[in-house]
């Protein structure tokens, strides 16, 4: 069975640290673009970095200075490093690929910073 699961969330205090996981199985995703998104209560689920094949990333700007996304394509792994963490970064994050394939979405990992 191919599947993405995410790990790593958590509650954590303004201006602290999480590192996300997303571990594959089933097949390499090495070939894939792949992504973490994020979805808050009531709102659309978005796009928060990007790292390629290649390894070049991108990121949304809310998010720019303190989140850093990684892979281990051996690993068959995606990490998203989170710093300086801000109540506006709650939310379930996700990865995928990217662009996306429907069937890949997972449970997600529930983030949610407070005080």
């Amino acid at each position: 069975q191919v599947q993405l699961v995410e790990s790593g969330g958590g509650l954590v205090h303004p201006g602290g640290s999480l590192r996300l996981s997303c571990a594959a199985s089933g097949r390499s995703f090495s070939i894939y673009a792949m992504g973490w998104f994020r979805q808050a209560p009531g709102k659309q689920r978005d796009l928060v970095a990007t790292i390629t094949r290649g390894g070049s990333t991108v990121y949304t700007d809310s998010v720019k200075g303190r989140f850093t996304i990684s892979r281990d394509n051996a690993r068959n792994t995606v990490d998203l490093q989170m710093n300086s963490l801000k109540p506006e970064d709650t939310a379930v994050y996700y990865c995928n690929t990217v662009p996306v394939m429907n069937i890949y979405w997972g449970q997600g990992t529930q983030v949610t910073v407070s005080s």
